[in-house]
């Protein structure tokens, strides 16, 4: 199953990691410098979570930020 919130459609972002070599110039170093750089996907977070829809009840992923802001209601 994908990595997709049921409600709102929130999926997958793509992204880079960095990685950095030096001393930040605010601890007295010379500055850190980007030695690298990786492709990664940010996932939202979800969860597994029962809920009442169109009067039938389902388990379904849903994002986090959907859960709190009340767009489900929980079986």
């Amino acid at each position: 199953m994908a990595q997709i919130c049921e409600i709102c459609g929130k999926g997958a972002l793509p992204g880079n990691k960095y990685k950095r070599r030096g001393m930040v110039k605010s601890k007295g170093g010379a500055g850190s410098k980007v030695v690298g750089k990786t492709l990664r996907r940010f996932l939202p977070n979800l969860q597994s979570v029962k809920i009442t829809q169109k009067g039938t009840v389902r388990r379904t992923k849903v994002c986090a930020s959907c859960i709190q802001a009340g767009k489900i209601t929980k079986a």
